[in-house]
């Protein structure tokens, strides 16, 4: 029992942080948000809601400067103040700010915001519990390799939700006669957008796909769909 005793304090440890980090998620975001009111963008989700054949999309605006999208693990949809500003600019048109939307609603349609509230909680647990065992035999260095295995994994399980998800909205623009051009056109844009600059690094580390993978990806799809 003694041998088992770190992996069980682990896993206790890693379910009270998920039930803290959804506590403080949702009173973070429930501060922080109002829901979206423009009307040419609430059309678009009006489009999507009918494909759906569900009565509304709620969508709220996170009060945060950063460009993102996000599902929250209760299955609210947002955008944030930043990307709002960036379509309000012009940046970014009312049919690629949906596209965003669509992405979102592929996380919560298949259970990825939920369940990756309870990843990143196993994965702390398993990150502890892996780094108390590993420092047995590599004292020092087992904590370091146990964050880049699990770091490594994290990457991998993203990445794959990213492209799922975008395989839901694509199906879903497509439904609602708003197509896949404006998805495209985004992705080619998010990394101005962003600021990001992660093209020198390696894209199994990346938790998002690279922009052309996506691209092809959504593509094939189109191909596939076609047929």
């Amino acid at each position: 029992m003694i041998k088992f005793t770190p992996i069980l304090l682990a896993l206790l440890y890693g379910y009270a942080m998920y039930r803290f980090s959804a506590w403080r998620t949702a009173r973070e975001l429930d501060a922080k948000s109002t829901e979206l009111a423009d009307a040419r963008l609430r059309e678009l989700m009006s489009r999507m809601a009918r494909a759906l054949e569900i009565e509304r999309i709620r969508v709220n605006v996170y009060e945060i400067e950063q460009v993102n999208g996000l599902a929250a693990p209760d299955g609210r949809i947002f955008i944030t103040r930043g990307f709002y500003n960036k379509y309000r600019a012009g940046e970014v048109s009312a049919e690629e700010m949906a596209t965003v939307i669509a992405h979102e609603l592929g996380h919560v349609a298949l259970g990825h915001s939920r369940r990756r509230m309870i990843d990143f909680s196993g994965q702390n647990a398993l990150r502890t519990a892996l780094a108390m065992i590993l420092n047995r035999f590599l004292p020092g260095v087992g904590p370091m390799v146990a964050n880049g295995l699990m770091t490594l994994l994290s990457a991998r399980l993203s990445r794959n939700d990213e492209y799922e998800a975008d395989a839901y909205a694509s199906a879903l623009l497509v439904k609602a006669g708003i197509g896949t051009e404006p998805q495209k056109s985004l992705f080619q844009k998010l990394e101005h957008l962003t600021g990001a600059h992660g093209a020198a690094m390696p894209a199994w580390l990346l938790s998002h796909p690279k922009t052309g993978e996506r691209i092809k990806a959504i593509e094939a799809n189109e191909a596939k769909w076609s047929t």
